[in-house]
C-alpha cells in the first residue's frame, strides 16, 4: 500500500503545482489591464449592453479613458476610443489583431467561420480577400457594372418624381416623401443585378421574385440584428449549453433560409437561366466560370459566402448613409444650397450627374465624408480578436481578447476635430483631414467595398440634390437620434417635402 499512497500523493502534488503555475501565468497575463467599470459575478459587465451600444461605450469611455476593459461574462473585451491607440492597434499589432472572435452567428450564418468577414486570418482568408478585391470588387469589375448603378439611381429619381407628382396634385408644388423604402429597394436591386443580373423590385418584376426579395430582405434584417455583441450565449457558456432563449434554433433557421436563397441563385445560373449585367457577366457567372478551371478555390460554399457578404455589407450601409446625408442637408440649408450650386456649375442643368463626374464635385464628396464622420455605418466597426499577447497604450491585451474600435466617439472627439459635433463639410478642404476617417476600418481587415460604397452614395446623393428641391415639414430640425442596430440607422425614418426642380 505504501507505494500506492506515495504515487497518489505525488500525482496530487503534481496537479496542484501545475494548477498553481497556470493560475500564476493567467494572473500575470491579466495584470496591467486597461481600466474599466466594476463587474458583477458571472455576468461581468453584460448589464452595460444597452442600445445603442456605441452611445453606452462612449459614456463609459468618458469615465474610464480612451482604452478600457469590460468583461462580457468570461470573455475580456477592450474598447479603443482614440486615433493614436487605433494606429497602434492596426500598425504595430495589426497581424496579432487580424482575427475575428468566434460567435454563434459565425458558426451558423457564416458557414462555420469560412466567409470573408468571419474567417480567421490565414491562407484561406487571404485567398478570399484576393478573390474579393480582384474578381469581385476591383475597379475594372465595378466599371463594368456602371450602367446598372446608373440605371437604378435614375429609376429612384423617376419613382420620386411619380411620388411628388401624385402627392402635389395638379399644382405641382411640394409633396411629402419618405426615402427609406425607396433607398433600400434601389440598393438591393443594384447589388442583386451586379451579383445575379436580375432585379427584384419594380412594377415589371414577377410576383415570385418580389416575394423572394421580400423574404431575403427579412433574412438580412434578422441577420444584422443578430450580429455584434447582442447574444448573451456567446459570453455565458451555461446559456449556450441549454439555449434558454432559443437563439441557436433561431440561428439555424435563418441560416437554412439564407443558404436556400443563395444556392438557388447559383443553380439558376447553372441551369442556363443567366442574366447579363449591363452587357457584362454577373458576379455569379464570372465566379462559376472560374470554378470550372479552379474548383478547389471557387467552391459553391465560397461563392455563397461572397454573395452573402456583398448583400450584408453593401445594401443597408449605403441606404443608411444616403438617408443620414439627406437628413444633414435638410438641417443645414446653406450646405444644401452650396452643393446644388456646385452641381449646376460643374454638371449643368441640362444633363444628369454621372458617376464619372464625382471627381469634379469635391464639395459633394466632403458632404459625404462629413456624414460618415458623424454617422459611421458601423459605429464600432467589426470586432477584432487577439491571437497572442500584445500591448496597446502601455496596457496588456492578453491572447483571446475581443477588441472593439469606437469609431463613433473617435469621429466626434474634440481633441482631434474642431467643433466636433457640428456638421461642417468644409473641414475636409484641409489637407490630410480625410485620412482621419476610419468609417471603413483600418489594416488587413479594412472593408474592401470602399470604392463601391463611395460610388453608390455619391451618385445617389448627387441626383437627389440635382433633381429636387427639398424642405423640412416644419421649422424644427429633423430628429437625428440613432436607432439600435449594427448599421446605426436613423431612429425616425427620413421624411421631407420634395418638389421636382
Amino acid at each position: 500500500m505504501e507505494p500506492l499512497v506515495y504515487y497518489s500523493l505525488l500525482s496530487l502534488l503534481s496537479i496542484l503545482t501545475l494548477t498553481l503555475i497556470l493560475l500564476q501565468k493567467k494572473s500575470r497575463r491579466l495584470r496591467n489591464l486597461p481600466p474599466g467599470p466594476p463587474t458583477i459575478p458571472v455576468i461581468g459587465n453584460l448589464h452595460h449592453l444597452k442600445p445603442p451600444i456605441h452611445r453606452t461605450f462612449t459614456a463609459l469611455s468618458h469615465k474610464y479613458g480612451d482604452i478600457m476593459s469590460l468583461w462580457f461574462g468570461s470573455r475580456l473585451v477592450v474598447v479603443i476610443s482614440s486615433p493614436s491607440l487605433v494606429q497602434e492597434c492596426f500598425n504595430k499589432n495589426d497581424l496579432i489583431l487580424a482575427n475575428r472572435p468566434r460567435f454563434l452567428t459565425g458558426k451558423y450564418m457564416f458557414y462555420n467561420y469560412t466567409t470573408l468577414g468571419s474567417a480567421s486570418y490565414g491562407e484561406h482568408w487571404r485567398n478570399l480577400r484576393r478573390i474579393a478585391t480582384v474578381d469581385v470588387l476591383s475597379n475594372h469589375r465595378l466599371d463594368s457594372f456602371l450602367a446598372i448603378r446608373t440605371d437604378e439611381a435614375n429609376r429612384l429619381v423617376q419613382k420620386l418624381i411619380q411620388d411628388t407628382t401624385a402627392g402635389a396634385g395638379s399644382g405641382g408644388g411640394f409633396a411629402k416623401v419618405e426615402l427609406r423604402r425607396r433607398l433600400t429597394e434601389m440598393s438591393f436591386n443594384a447589388m442583386m443585378r451586379m451579383i445575379s443580373g436580375k432585379r427584384y423590385y419594380g412594377e415589371d418584376i414577377h410576383a415570385t421574385d418580389v416575394e423572394k426579395a421580400r423574404q431575403f430582405r427579412e433574412i438580412i434584417s434578422e441577420m444584422l440584428s443578430l450580429m455584434g455583441a447582442n447574444n448573451k450565449g456567446d459570453f455565458l457558456p451555461l446559456l449556450r449549453l441549454f439555449d434558454f432563449d432559443g437563439l441557436e434554433k433561431r440561428l439555424k433557421r435563418i441560416a437554412k433560409r439564407a443558404d436556400a436563397f443563395l444556392q438557388g441563385l447559383i443553380e439558376e445560373h447553372r441551369s442556363g437561366g443567366k442574366h447579363g449585367g449591363g452587357g457584362h457577366d454577373s458576379m455569379i457567372e464570372h465566379l462559376l466560370k472560374l470554378q470550372e478551371s479552379q474548383p478547389e478555390y471557387y467552391s459553391d460554399l465560397m461563392i455563397k459566402g461572397l454573395i452573402q457578404a456583398m448583400l450584408l455589407a453593401g445594401t443597408d450601409t449605403s441606404a443608411v448613409t444616403i438617408e443620414w446625408t439627406m437628413s444633414e442637408l435638410l438641417n443645414h440649408p446653406q450646405v444644401l444650397k452650396k452643393a446644388k450650386n456646385e452641381l449646376d456649375t460643374q454638371i449643368g442643368k441640362d444633363q444628369l450627374v454621372q458617376e464619372q463626374d464625382l471627381s469634379k464635385l469635391p464639395y459633394l464628396q466632403n458632404i459625404i465624408s462629413e456624414t460618415l464622420r458623424l454617422h459611421p455605418p458601423a459605429p464600432l466597426l467589426l470586432p477584432h480578436y487577439s491571437s497572442e499577447d500584445c500591448t496597446v497604450g502601455g496596457y496588456n491585451i492578453p491572447k483571446d481578447t475581443i477588441v472593439l474600435t469606437n469609431a463613433f466617439l473617435i469621429h466626434r472627439d474634440p481633441k482631434y476635430w474642431s467643433d466636433a459635433t457640428s456638421f461642417k463639410p468644409e473641414r475636409f478642404e484641409k489637407e490630410g483631414e480625410i485620412n482621419k476617417l476610419i468609417a471603413f476600418g483600418l489594416g488587413r481587415r479594412a472593408c474592401p467595398g470602399l470604392s463601391l460604397g463611395q460610388r453608390t452614395v455619391g451618385l445617389t446623393v448627387g441626383l437627389l440634390v440635382q433633381c429636387f428641391e427639398w424642405e423640412r415639414e416644419t421649422e424644427e430640425k429633423l430628429e437625428m437620434r440613432e436607432d439600435k442596430g449594427i448599421t446605426m440607422p436613423r431612429l425616425v425614418p427620413f421624411q421631407a417635402l420634395c418638389k421636382v426642380r
